[in-house]
């Protein structure tokens, strides 16, 4: 896509040198501004994450950056010739073509060049065309758009009917691509995409020579890929240099600076309205000049652009369940897929779960994760083996494919069908306030559900599943289209949530803040279980597999011990155990010498913390704080590594 090149005498050098800029820019829908007079440039080969609270104008200002809308008013400045590519949240693809017809979309300006000069039309300009044909390189236009699919691990002939969400947000990214463009421009690229894939266009983006702009609420994309942070608040963009940790660091400081300097003018200017209200003898006196900074107080106080409200999160867990939540024993699941072939997702699996257990389910599109979950909570019969559910069992569901939304009931009736109230512990609420605690204003309460955004509806989702006291909350892909601060609350709640907890996510981040174990897809409908978050599992499947190549017993970490009690099952799988052996006097040296390495890195790591606790040391000696942070991760690691070895060397022992 080409845009036209504006030339204004406002441009500044930095304009100038912008792939592209927006200026003094508005956007409004009805009395809200989206954007006000806001300003906004992109640099060669930079890589900018956009954020914002939902509903603030993110997806309208990567549209407008796109040429594909337009302003109320403002300019956008590009350089000549420049090729964007935009990718939009859900892409719109025609379900009876096939891959490669669907990705050769971006090159239609090229195949229509090339089948013009083929047809030998009288009165065509040869010369002319061929010279469009060779800047559009679309001679070779079919080799271009197999090579994108190729590196994409897109099969050219498959139906885009056929495919899972995440293989169509790759075919429009290959649609995209295919014109190499200078800039690329991708709202929410990571929704409806698995871990690995998730991985791999990070990986694919890193390598772009391009720059980009991404909306995005998954915070470890934006720690890899960005670096530059854009917000969008209230009508204005802030810049922060670096990624997302980098961005948080900088909005806490800013933040804590406002807060200082606004209490300042706020003091002033209550001092200033006292005065101001004295008596008569004092009025006679008063100096024009201060009234006059009174008056500035007041128009600058009425001009602060206060935080927009969070989102109130509660829920109840209810009465409490049995300790055991399910009990499966060899559980196995298979359907018949398209082509008459049966496919086994769960296969021969033996767990219990635990009640106050916060569960993450891991595996790629197709895997079976929520397969797994309603086999786990007597949904769906297993084939083979059987499924025993604990005692006062009480569900609330937060579903993938928002199969529970009626799109022509009113938010009010949608949240509390038949009454105002709603109960939520001992503490009753009016529906109309609880829509309020969810940033629904009670004009919106009498709108139609089919009003609102994406990330709206799951806010009203979310809503309706904490209105229902819960004692086991299953979270089907509950991040999408979830903006930050709101995901943030919602780990929050989680955390502290006396229930159990079953949570299917690609976020990692999100994952990693909430469970205390996961159960991981290892191909095949094998599923096991790993102690920990991402991270532990990362680590252990890491491990397992060069314990694996060893031929060596894959270690038991110790936080395995803690969690379950001896004699409980957990997700079994096949292995082979080695018989225990005596320790070689080397081994044994090392595991005597292990407890005091341990000791001593507990000991560093309490004194580094005791250094960082306050954040004072970031203020002071920024530098020093990066390297305690440094090195308290470091030590964390070798701490690790030391307790798997010991736990190691003491399994092996005879």
């Amino acid at each position: 896509m080409e845009l036209p090149v504006h030339h204004n005498r406002g441009l500044t050098d930095k304009d100038l040198m912008a792939l592209l800029s927006l200026q003094n820019a508005q956007l409004a829908f009805g009395h809200v501004p989206l954007l006000d007079h806001t300003d906004f440039a992109l640099e060669i080969q930079e890589r900018v994450g956009l954020i914002g609270r939902n509903g603030t104008g993110k997806s309208s200002l990567l549209k407008i950056l796109a040429g594909i809308d337009k302003p109320d008013d403002g300019t956008l400045h590009t350089q000549n010739g420049l090729r964007v590519a935009y990718v939009p949240q859900e892409p719109i693809l025609d379900a009876a073509s096939s891959v490669f017809e669907a990705a050769s979309l971006g090159l239609a300006d090229a195949i229509e060049a090339r089948e013009l000069y083929l047809s030998g039309e009288d009165g065509l300009d040869l010369d002319a065309l061929q010279n469009r044909i060779e800047a559009l390189d679309a001679w070779n236009w079919e080799q271009r758009v197999e090579e994108t699919l190729h590196r994409l691990h897109l099969d050219p002939a498959q139906s885009i009917g056929a495919l899972s969400g995440g293989n169509k947000k790759r075919v429009a990214l290959a649609q995209a691509l295919v014109s190499r463009p200078d800039v690329l421009l991708l709202d929410e690229p990571t929704n409806h995409l698995d871990m690995d894939s998730i991985t791999w266009l990070e990986d694919l983006l890193l390598e772009y020579k391009g720059s980009l702009i991404a909306i995005s609420h998954d915070r470890a994309f934006l720690d890899r890929v960005a670096t530059r942070m854009v917000e969008l608040d209230r009508g204005r963009l802030l810049s922060y240099p670096g990624n997302f940790a980098q961005y948080q660091a900088l909005k806490e400081e800013q933040q804590a600076q406002e807060a200082v300097i606004n209490a300042r003018a706020d003091k002033l200017l209550a001092q200033e309205e006292v005065w101001i209200r004295k008596g008569v003898e004092a009025r006679r006196t008063r100096a024009q000049g201060r009234i006059t900074r009174l008056e500035q107080l007041r128009s600058q106080r009425a001009q602060r652009r206060d935080a927009v409200g969070s989102v109130k999160l509660e829920v109840s867990s209810g009465q409490s369940s049995g300790k055991i939540v399910a009990e499966l024993d060899s559980v196995s699941k298979a359907f018949v897929q398209a082509d008459g072939t049966r496919k086994t997702v769960v296969r021969s699996v033996t767990a219990t779960l635990l009640r106050g257990d916060k569960i993450g389910l891991i595996g790629p599109n197709g895997a079976g994760k929520t397969t797994l979950l309603k086999l786990i909570l007597g949904e769906l019969a297993p084939d083979s083996g059987t499924v025993r559910q604990g005692s006062k069992i009480s569900v609330a569901y937060f579903d993938q494919m928002r199969e529970q939304i009626d799109l022509d009931a009113t938010l009010e009736d949608f949240i509390s069908p038949g009454s105002e109230w709603i109960e939520i512990g001992s503490k009753r609420t009016h529906v109309k306030s609880y829509l309020a605690d969810f940033l629904f204003s009670p004009a919106r309460a009498n709108a139609p559900v089919r009003t609102l955004s994406g990330g709206e509806r799951n806010r009203l989702l979310l809503a309706r599943l904490f209105a229902r006291p819960a004692n086991v909350l299953v979270l089907d892909e509950p991040t999408n289209d979830l903006d930050i601060d709101t995901l943030e609350l919602l780990e929050d709640l989680l955390q502290q949530y006396e229930g159990t907890v079953f949570l299917v996510s690609h976020d990692r981040r999100f994952l990693n803040n909430v469970v205390t174990s996961t159960l991981v897809s290892e191909g095949d409908g094998a599923w096991r279980e790993y102690v920990g978050d991402v991270e532990d599992w990362m680590t252990q499947s890491a491990r397992a597999q060069i314990n694996r190549a060893n031929n060596a017993p894959a270690p038991i970490t110790t936080a395995t011990a803690a969690v379950r009690q001896p004699g409980t099952p957990t997700i079994t799988s096949p292995a082979n155990s080695a018989s225990k052996r005596k320790l070689s006097y080397k081994e044994q040296r090392e595991r005597d010498a292990l407890p005091e390495t341990i000791a001593a890195l507990e000991q560093e790591q309490t004194e580094i913390a005791a250094q960082l606790e306050n954040g004072q040391l970031f203020a002071t000696d920024p530098a020093k704080a990066a390297q305690l942070s440094a090195r308290h991760a470091e030590v964390e690691a070798q701490w690790l590594t030391a307790m798997e070895r010991l736990d190691a060397l003491s399994t092996n022992a005879a």
